[in-house]
């Protein structure tokens, strides 16, 4: 391992705590490939910065034990899909044309948005591969989206990022839209649910999907 660590580390750190949350430094130089303690300094000044804080956590045995996580302006520093020209078009919109008409555009890009995860999920064979195909669409699309497959089969859509989190909180017809798309383009041989949630206080969207059973 070495223990320099140069400017590019400070957007590697700041990703990984982004797509795993809250870790010590232990963990996160496991990540990076680098030491420890070289990881410490470098949260240090993350941290002098208002990027990352700290919280200390005990633990069934030993000390309490470190672990470092993004501030609010940390998670600034991912993009928003230029989130204030966006609230301001949701609410000229809703001005115009009511809560109807919002919901008329909402339903507009739904169907434009299905149409073509159709076309990306089109050569997959299985649902496995389906949602391995949508989690690789959603992060090209900026969502930090992974496939996990738990043991008994379930497959987690997470999503640690939500590029279109400050619409949304304005618009929770939009977070509704999304899961109709997933529903949708897996088709009726999935079941699924969101188990995690951004705008409700958690640290990202996770989706459970199952077999249908019949």
């Amino acid at each position: 391992m070495t223990t320099d660590l140069p400017d590019r580390t400070s957007d590697r750190l700041l990703h990984a705590l982004k797509a795993a949350g809250p870790q010590t430094a232990a963990a996160l130089g496991q990540r990076l490939n680098v030491t420890a303690v070289a990881v410490r300094q470098h949260v240090e000044r993350l941290a002098a910065a208002e990027l990352v804080e700290y919280q200390d956590r005990r633990e069934a045995v030993g000390r309490p034990k470190r672990y470092w996580r993004l501030t609010d302006a940390g998670h600034r520093r991912f993009p928003e899909n230029h989130a204030g020209l966006t609230l301001e078009l949701i609410s000229a919109v809703s001005a115009v044309f009511g809560e109807a008409g919002l919901d008329r555009l909402i339903d507009h890009r739904e169907q434009a948005i299905l149409q073509s995860y159709r076309a990306r999920l089109a050569p997959a064979a299985s649902l496995g591969e389906k949602v391995a195909l949508l989690a690789e669409q959603r992060a090209a699309e900026g969502y930090m989206a992974e496939m996990r497959t738990t043991d008994d089969g379930t497959f987690l859509l997470v999503e640690n990022h939500c590029p279109i989190c400050i619409a949304a909180s304005r618009c929770q017809n939009l977070c509704r839209s999304e899961l109709a798309i997933f529903a949708a383009v897996l088709g009726d041989e999935a079941e699924i649910a969101r188990i995690e949630h951004i705008p409700a206080g958690a640290r990202r969207c996770a989706y459970q999907i199952r077999p249908r059973v019949r």
